[in-house]
């Protein structure tokens, strides 16, 4: 399959920072949002309407939405995990909702209190939901590769749980590697999986974890399957709460760095990815460092040392 175009929604603000010690100010969180549409991101993944008490480093949800500086065509997305949440996505102005069901029991328990039939069965209604309202809908299925407590997923399972969710007609589903487990045959695999349940009326989208090493490789084979969307966070950013050692997203700047050498169009401009992931790291006091960050772009731009990194 020839690939000459595919579009990365920037999570940053969102699953980016949810699991960070460090907490950005409000103003910070407004900041990084506008980052992120300056360097050509047209989706963005805002905030999380959960509770505070779970997640206190998105609790000024509301806030952040309402401080944002709107640009035309850029569509500002939010999670939401009940009808609580989804009530105040609609209220704030988010163009669209993710919500997620997790593909195991046990997990979707730690995460949502429900095991994940309940789950499947709400997120049908809460797409209804925001459906009504004019949102955008993507259905995330959370752990779909790999659980941290229940090990392998297989595609079995993977397809009962995606036949489930199948009666909501969400416009959107991601198929999410929360642990950042697998390899690109089996993303190869559950995409097509995914693609022959739910058809090609609904949007494909994936959302990748690093934790080792597989994430870039596995965003090409999701692309070369059909997938048109990725997640990713500037600086490698991200992990979730409730998975044990779950580190953080695809580097937004890896990935347009790759795709860009490969000629395929993101819109996102990489030195402004760049400048913004190395903004967000310093601001969070991190020590993580994506490849780019650490090895500065090839070639060096306007650099007569172009093959020399970049001090990070």
């Amino acid at each position: 399959m020839v690939i000459d175009r595919a579009t990365i929604l920037e999570v940053s603000p969102r699953d980016g920072l949810q699991n960070e010690q460090t907490q950005l100010s409000t103003a910070g969180k407004v900041a990084l949002v506008h980052r992120a549409v300056a360097m050509g991101a047209r989706r963005v993944e805002v905030s999380s309407f959960v509770n505070p008490a779970r997640v206190p480093q998105l609790a000024d949800a509301d806030a952040v939405f309402a401080g944002l500086r709107r640009e035309p065509g850029v569509s500002y997305a939010a999670l939401a995990m009940n009808d609580r949440g989804v009530e105040r996505a609609v209220a704030a102005g988010a163009d669209e909702v993710n919500i997620v069901v997790v593909a195991t029991d046990t997990f979707c328990r730690r995460n949502q209190g429900v095991d994940t039939s309940e789950a499947a069965r709400n997120a049908v209604r809460l797409v209804d939901t925001a459906r009504r309202a004019g949102l955008f809908t993507t259905i995330t299925i959370a752990a779909a590769f790999g659980c941290p407590f229940e090990g392998d997923v297989s595609e079995a399972r993977l397809e009962h749980v995606l036949a489930k969710i199948a009666g909501a007609h969400a416009d959107e589903v991601a198929l999410a590697d929360t642990i950042g487990c697998a390899v690109p045959g089996q993303v190869s695999a559950r995409v097509r999986l995914a693609r022959d349940v739910l058809g090609d009326d609904v949007t494909h989208r994936l959302h990748l974890h690093d934790t080792r090493n597989t994430a870039t490789a596995n965003s090409i084979a999701g692309l070369e399957a059909g997938v048109e969307v990725l997640d990713a966070s500037l600086g490698g950013t991200g992990g979730c709460p409730f998975a044990p050692a779950a580190t953080g997203n695809v580097a937004t700047e890896d990935l347009v760095y790759m795709l860009d050498r490969m000629g395929v169009r993101t819109g996102i401009d990489l030195t402004s990815a760049l400048e913004s992931a190395r903004w967000l790291l310093a601001n969070l006091g991190s020590s993580r460092a994506s490849a780019l960050v650490k090895a500065g772009p090839f070639p060096q731009p306007g650099s007569d040392d172009w093959c020399m990194p970049q001090a990070g």
